[in-house]
């Protein structure tokens, strides 16, 4: 007798081939049998009755590392049919960590990745110091799905050099430190290593979160350090300096993988990332493993002033960088600030998140009655009806409510043609759901469920086998999983079931569950009706089980 057996499901098995009416068998935890009429008795049975059943969504890009720590069932990724995912993605880690530097961490991760203070004190579990305590941590306590960790190069420069991480170049000596940290966590089962050069990512302050202080021979060691084991993957979300020329050096250096994100288009920029994707195709050409994370999503992120991670990567915000309070509000009423941002975003940049494009950026929510009629008009709309320039007319706005006016911005991916371009590339990943980060700003955690409901049935962008397969059986091989991504005999139990003609995520929701109850937005799924993690169920068609068990596993082994 098997544990579960699934019957008349039109089954997507991952490798992108045509679907087929099969069976699904599983026991222990994987799949015993996918064949037509299935004979036998199960524990449990369920008539899929035709509809679509697929491998979980593997999410290659998430930053679940602190929100793990407090919330097992890591929310909402399970009900919206992932299985598998990667954290410490960007280099954005909590470990290794000291007690000692354990508040900067925190007060970095509020910056970059648009996290309460107060939720991150008050939630963080740090029963942990090196790399290898965390992961025995994690799989100690469990999880909802499987999750496989990169080594951040944040957390490991913030270990060896403190405070320093974020101001100087590291010494040879503590470069060395650093690559027998890598040494340690690849040998502890780290899927890789992680980094970041972009100038959107400031810590606390205002200062560069800390690996973008690195030289190019600190990256070079540091990766050839991940890759002396013969296994890992590079992962970087490169800044305009760091050309694809140099990380394809760096792969063929390491002869390990290099994922390079965020490749997102940006409709002022238009031909930036097909001239990175052209990059990473003529490396793959010769021989050289490079693959770019591209998002499904257009970026929409929701922010106040006293918040606003869109903005915060120019060069021209710095001085309002870290401060809150009067402090702040004195420097965005400064007339020579406002007018140094206005210069700033007239002149052309390869790469920005928020791009002039006023009439993309939306008042959601005012704090004053006063302002009520405001609320979602844009900004553009409102600074031509009074006359005005639009960067005031935001500022003024924010200010005349103590900074807790609620904006949304359209930033990057906005051009479904491009996009569609970007997502049928050769070498490009589906990715970048964010997912654990920006917690109050944006959710794309159901980004794979966007995939499969808006760009293969809604527009045809790609069909629905070689979607499945970008969510699957494509990430599963670039990151080493060996036994997930596909149905097939004797791989892990991983699956989603779901129904075509109405797949898809809801329209973003505030909820308030994180610790002291605090808000984040989350989005529920829509046309799924089961998500099996190595064969028990953790969501049905409403959403997370109530009950729902920690089914994952912490993956630490992975292919050459």
């Amino acid at each position: 007798m098997t544990d579960l057996l699934i019957r008349n499901a039109l089954v997507f098995d991952g490798s992108g081939t045509e679907p087929a009416i099969r069976d699904v068998a599983v026991s222990a935890g994987r799949i015993s049998a996918c064949a037509p009429n299935l004979s036998g008795t199960a524990q449990r049975t369920v008539d899929a009755d035709g509809l679509a059943l697929m491998p979980g969504i593997i999410d290659s890009h998430t930053h679940f590392d602190a929100q793990i720590t407090w919330d097992p069932l890591v929310r909402p990724s399970p009900a919206l049919g992932v299985t598998t995912a990667v954290i410490g993605n960007c280099g954005f880690t909590i470990a290794p960590c000291r007690a000692a530097d354990r508040e900067l961490t925190m007060r970095n991760l509020t910056q970059v990745e648009g996290m309460s203070l107060e939720v991150l004190r008050q939630g963080i579990d740090w029963g942990f110091e090196s790399f290898a305590e965390y992961l025995a941590q994690l799989r100690r306590k469990g999880s909802a799905i499987n999750i496989a960790a990169y080594i951040g190069h944040s957390s490991v420069r913030t270990y060896v050099m403190g405070a320093d991480a974020s101001r100087r170049e590291a010494t040879p000596a503590e470069i060395a430190q650093m690559q027998a940290l890598v040494r340690e966590a690849m040998a502890a089962g780290a899927v890789g290593f992680a980094s970041s050069t972009s100038p959107a990512h400031n810590g606390e302050g205002g200062l560069p979160m800390p690996s973008r202080l690195a030289s190019d021979a600190e990256m070079m060691a540091l990766i050839q350090a991940m890759g002396e084991a013969g296994r890992g993957v590079y992962m970087v979300t490169k800044g305009g300096q760091m050309p694809v020329a140099f990380l394809e050096e760096m792969a063929a250096r390491s002869g390990r993988p290099v994922m390079i994100a965020a490749l997102l288009h940006n409709s002022t920029n238009p031909q930036a990332v097909f001239n990175d994707l052209d990059a990473i195709a003529g490396a793959n050409a010769r021989g050289h493993r490079l693959t770019g994370q591209v998002s499904c999503c257009p970026l929409t992120m929701d922010f106040t002033l006293a918040s606003p991670y869109p903005v915060e990567g120019l060069q021209s915000w710095k001085p309002a960088l870290g401060l809150a309070g009067d402090a702040l509000k004195a420097v965005l009423a400064q007339p020579a600030f406002r007018d140094a941002v206005r210069a700033e975003l007239a002149a052309p940049a390869s790469f920005r998140l928020f791009n002039n494009e006023w009439d993309k950026v939306q008042v959601v929510e005012t704090a004053l009655p006063a302002h009520a009629a405001w609320e979602q008009r844009s900004v553009a709309d409102i600074a031509r009806g009074e006359g005005r320039d639009p960067l005031d007319v935001m500022l003024d706005l924010a200010l005349a409510e103590d900074l807790r006016t609620v904006f949304t911005a359209q930033l990057l991916n906005s051009d479904e043609a491009a996009v569609g371009r970007m997502l049928n590339h050769p070498y490009s990943l589906v990715s970048l759901s964010d997912a654990g980060a920006h917690l109050t700003f944006f959710n794309d955690a159901g980004f794979g469920l966007h995939l499969l409901g808006h760009w293969s049935r809604d527009l045809g962008a790609m069909s629905l086998p070689q979607a499945v397969r970008r969510l699957t059986a494509q990430p599963a091989a670039i990151l080493g999983l060996t036994d997930r991504g596909q149905i097939r005999a004797g791989l892990a139990a991983d699956l989603l079931l779901f129904d075509p003609a109405t797949v898809g995520r809801g329209p973003k929701k505030r909820v308030f569950d994180l610790p002291g109850g605090a808000a984040r937005l989350t989005t529920d799924a829509l046309g799924v009706h089961g998500v099996w993690v190595n064969g028990q169920q953790v969501a049905d068609g409403a959403g997370l089980l109530q009950k729902a068990p920690l089914a994952g596993r912490l993956l630490t082994e992975f292919a050459a």
